[in-house]
């Protein structure tokens, strides 16, 4: 029988009474009032301030101020929800500081200045964090205890690479191109109004965007993959807008080494995820779905058959959760040596 994410392991106890300081940058966006949120309830946050560039409260009445006025001083961390570009130097002058950082930007995520530059077509703000490391705790934990700064992956990538990692840790994929077809919800968007997002654009179509090699997150998954598995194929990459509010579903075709059973692969997954508290692996043959995983904030994850040595790999989230928001308090509390499901589950 498969454990579903409210089963994973909210045993776990809290030993520690330590409280840290918070503040959040960009405190108006989706991700940012989600993020508010949690770090409300957050057993071992307080939250010292918000920033907006716009407005003065949010509609709880929660002030706000401007980034240029945050009280560097008064926090332990900070969570950047800021714009591609304008996120690097907060980061940078936080970290300066002394503050740690987390930031949901893209501006950390890839460890070479030139490829950033490459792929969002502008100068890289601080390239003096590069590499930094990359927050995806299910495959790089170790690197997140204790670190200074944290690059915290979106939604596309992280259900992406939650299909890919245990085969890609096994070495199992072969050098045939790897299909990932993803489909999002309109909050993936952002909440700035966009012609693309408005109600009457989104219902009822199902729309492919930058598909193909041309989307930004391609060398973010392959800088990914490659550390985990030189010598697989280059991904394909498809994603889609849904008229969902939240959700991401990532199906992703992959072909294995010639060695390589269904069995054998799916034992690396039970493998790889088997103490994960924020992952729900579905028995062999049963795909994730987007509601099994909406609103919550862990993946969903199924492997199946497709013909031969093809595998169709399954990955739902929520894209503003795990592929957002709850991943970078999971990162906050492995930074911080808590308790690394503290206000989540």
């Amino acid at each position: 029988m498969a454990r579903t994410l409210s089963d994973a392991s909210s045993s776990i106890a809290t030993t520690t009474t330590r409280t840290l300081r918070v503040g959040v940058f960009g405190a108006t966006g989706y991700t940012g009032q989600l993020l508010l949120d949690l770090l409300r309830t957050h057993p071992h946050a307080t939250l010292q301030f918000a920033t907006s560039e716009r407005e003065s409260a949010l509609e709880d009445g929660t002030p706000l101020i401007r980034a240029e006025e945050a009280p560097l001083d008064s926090v332990d961390a900070v969570f950047l929800c800021l714009p591609n570009g304008v996120s690097g130097s907060v980061a940078a002058r936080a970290v300066a500081a002394g503050v740690r950082v987390i930031d949901l930007s893209a501006d950390l995520r890839l460890e070479s200045a030139a490829l950033y530059e490459q792929t969002y077509k502008m100068p890289h703000p601080a390239p003096q964090l590069l590499p930094a490391p990359y927050g995806l705790p299910e495959i790089t934990r170790a690197t997140l205890r204790n670190a200074r700064y944290i690059a915290n992956p979106g939604c596309h990538v992280t259900a992406t690479l939650l299909a890919l990692y245990p085969l890609a840790r096994a070495g199992a994929l072969s050098d045939a191109p790897i299909i990932a077809d993803t489909k999002t919800g309109v909050s993936g968007a952002g909440r700035e109004p966009k012609p693309e997002s408005m109600f009457c654009e989104v219902y009822g179509d199902v729309k492919p965007y930058n598909i193909g090699r041309q989307h930004r997150h391609v060398p973010e998954i392959e800088q990914a993959l490659r550390k985990l598995q030189a010598d697989c194929g280059r991904l394909i990459f498809a994603p889609h807008l849904v008229p969902l509010e939240v959700g991401l579903l990532a199906t992703v075709y992959a072909t294995l080494k010639p060695e390589w059973t269904l069995e054998r692969a799916y034992a690396a997954y039970q493998d790889a995820y088997a103490d994960e508290p924020l992952i729900a692996l579905h028995p062999p043959g049963r795909a994730a779905r987007i509601r099994e995983a909406a609103h919550r904030n862990g993946a969903v994850i199924g492997v199946s058959e497709g013909d031969g040595k093809t595998l169709i790999l399954t990955c739902a989230i929520d894209n503003l959760r795990k592929g957002a928001s709850a991943q970078a308090v999971q990162n906050f509390n492995l930074m911080f040596g808590l308790p690394e499901t503290a206000g989540l589950l």
